[in-house]
This record gives C-alpha cells, structure tokens and sequence, in this order.
C-alpha cells in the first residue's frame, strides 16, 4: 500500500478562513479609534459594542440573556461555575469531544463522567440513561456540529433531575425543530473562536433564560458593579441578590472582538446556507463507497456544515494511516480521532489524564473509525465535489488492497 492513486491534486488551503467583511473591518477602526476597547469605558447612557452584540445574539437565539466573554471554553466553565458546580462535583459529557469541554469541567475542580458516542456521532441515550444517577448536571458537547435528539435528551434529564449547559462551539445558527441550538437547556455556550461560525481570534456567548443564573455569569465576568451596562441582563434586583456572593473571574469580551461579529452575525444565515452547500456535497461524493461510512443529518437537524465527518468502522490502524497518506498527497488534509496520542485538536476521552476514565469498547470502536474534514468558505462548491471524488477514490484503494 505503498502507491498513491494518480489523478487530482488539491491545492487549497484548509485553515485559510475568509476575509473580515468590510463593515466589520470599519467598525473595527472606530473603535480602536475611539480608545474605548474595554467594554464598560462607554459614555452614560450609551451601549458599548459588546452590549449591542449581547442583545442582538439573544434576539437571534430567542434568550433573554446573554454575556459575551472572551472564549467558548471561558462561557462553559463560567456556565459551571455559575451553576454552582463546585470541585469534586461529577459533571456528565461526551466521550466525543474536544479537550476544552473536559478542560472546562477541571478547570472548577469537578470530575468528568464520560458517556458514549452513536455511530450517527452524537451522545448515546441509552449510556446517558445509565449513568444518570452519577450527576446532576450534563455539559452536552454538540460534537462536530452533530446534533442529538434534543426532545428525548431533554425528556431524559428532566426526569432524573439533571440541568444541562449546551457547547454549541460548532452548532451556531444550527437548530433542533426549529428550537435554536443552546436553547434546551438551561445554559448554551458559543465559540467565535477563527475556526467557528463567527470569527474574532477568540471569543465566547453563552446565553440563559434563568435570570440569577446569568446575573452569576455576568458578576463572574468581571462586571464589578457595572451590570447596568449591559443590555440583555437580568433587572438590577437580580444583581443585588447575588453580587456579593459571586467571585470575579474575569473573562470580558472587549468592544473590538464584538465590533468585529457584529456585521458578522446580520449574516450568519447566509454563512450557513454556503457551509450546507458545501457540505452537502461532500457528503453526496462519499455515499455508496465500499467500506466508508457517511453520517447522515437526521430529520429535524437544522445542522450547520463547517466539517464533515465519515466512518471507517473495523479497519486496521494500518489501513487508515494508509488513507490519510494518500489523502495527504493529493492535498486533502483529514484528521483522525482514533489516535492513542492526541495530535492537533484531536484527542479521545482517554487523553486526558487529569480526567479518570473507564473503558468504553463500544465507543472506541467508534472513535477508532472517524475521519474529519474542514470545509472552509474559501473553498467553492466544485472544490468540495473534487475533495470527495480524491476521498472516494483513495478509500477504495486502501479497501480493495485489504
């Protein structure tokens, strides 16, 4: 399996993100010319970009509240924190992750409690179902933009009492029925990370419709006593309640991250129906190849296809690197997440040696098969069937060499 199959090179670049629009560069500018970068230096009575951000994201979402801080894994330990999780606490999540949904449940000192993955790449019930009487609360990681069956995982923790926090780091402008992602349960997480769906270097959202919840959150931002300058908060009294009790733990979003989402967000939708396009046909030019496996979106998946995901269930560790080799060789980058070290931003459950994990052969069977791809907007609808005809055609080399 030494050969790489001859035919189409890919020559694009697979973290080349799109430029900052023009009005987001613009209002950028404004704001560095105006010296006012720090959130709260606003004049009275005026909302600064952060605020305005705040209050836009919570209309798109439906939430009456939301914080902008300065990273997705900052709003998921503010989320915790906020919530009460405190060290020695077991938190539910993914098996299926990536390291800053685990990272954040250290980072408040409580232990992860991981739960197995479906092969449709989503949490899996029936091991959440199992394990539910071992916390109270669930950080759900929306894995790779795979969302589960919101309805009966809601239905599920609410019965056996457990609240859950939403990582929609790959979800945002995503949706279950209709119902935005981040809006079951009773906190949602958002990255504006450069590789996610909003692009400021770093950045976070997290949105709630429990109003002490998020007075904590904003108080643990770093607020001071300055919540009045905010405009999708909770009313003062919340404040009142908790300002003394609540720590600051600094992790604002400043104006010049939130000048640049701003125009980025008016066009969030339209991102999105550029990422399905992509996406769409990909997934199209992988169906029907022996010994692969695609991930079909389910009914009710408002899903948003910034990557996409295949399976290579059963195949010897040999015959995968194979593939990446001649993927690599003809340009197309794919990540794998079966590795025993993590490379990049890949890892397992297992990785993370500060987390105690068990065995999980169903779900490493599983993790053991997934490959993962980028589709980034720079790449056109004819270099996305391109990338799965070299995918298809390296695969079932690797297949037919057995």
């Amino acid at each position: 399996m030494s050969e790489t199959t001859s035919g189409e090179i890919f020559t694009g670049n697979f973290t080349q993100q799109e430029p900052i629009p023009d009005d987001a560069i613009a209002a950028a500018v404004a704001v560095m010319q105006s010296g006012r970068l720090h959130r709260y230096n606003v004049d009275a009575g005026q909302l600064g970009e952060a605020a305005l951000l705040e209050q836009e994201f919570a209309a798109l979402t439906g939430a009456k509240y939301c914080l902008a801080v300065a990273s997705g894994g900052y709003a998921m330990g503010c989320a915790l924190r906020a919530m009460g999780v405190k060290a020695g606490d077991n938190v539910l999540t993914n098996a299926f992750t990536l390291a800053p949904v685990p990272g954040a449940i250290a980072s408040v000192g409580a232990v992860p409690v991981f739960v197995g993955v479906t092969e449709g790449l989503v949490i899996d019930l029936d091991d959440l179902a199992a394990k539910a009487d071992q916390a109270d609360v669930l950080m759900l990681s929306h894995m790779r933009g795979h969302i589960c069956d919101m309805d009966a995982l809601m239905a599920l923790c609410d019965a056996n009492g457990i609240r859950v926090i939403e990582d929609c780091a790959h979800t945002m402008g995503g949706g279950w029925h209709g119902v935005a992602s981040g809006r079951h349960g009773v906190m949602g997480c958002y990255s504006t990370q450069t590789y996610k769906h909003m692009n400021s270097g770093e950045g976070g959202l997290l949105v709630s419709d429990d109003a002490e919840l998020m007075a904590r959150a904003v108080i643990l931002s770093g607020s001071y006593m300055l919540y009045e300058r905010h405009a999708a908060a909770p009313a003062a009294e919340v404040f009142e309640r908790v300002k003394y009790n609540t720590p600051n733990v600094s992790g604002r979003m400043d104006n010049l991250r939130a000048a640049i989402l701003r125009p980025q967000l008016r066009n969030l939708d339209q991102q999105v129906a550029a990422w399905n396009a992509r996406h769409d046909v990909v997934l199209e030019g992988l169906r029907n190849v022996a010994g692969l496996q695609v991930v079909e979106r389910p009914e009710g998946e408002q899903y948003v296809g910034s990557s996409i995901q295949m399976l290579l269930l059963d195949w010897r560790v040999d015959q995968i690197a194979e593939v990446l080799r001649r993927c690599g060789a003809r340009g197309v980058e794919l990540k794998w997440f079966g590795g025993a070290e993590p490379v990049a931003f890949t890892s397992r459950y297992d990785s993370w040696r500060y987390a105690p994990s068990e065995a999980m052969p169903k779900t490493d069977r599983i993790l053991k098969g997934i490959l993962d791809m980028r589709i980034p907007l720079t790449f056109s609808v004819e270099d996305c069937a391109m990338l799965a005809r070299i995918i298809r055609a390296e695969v079932a080399a690797v297949y037919q060499a057995g």
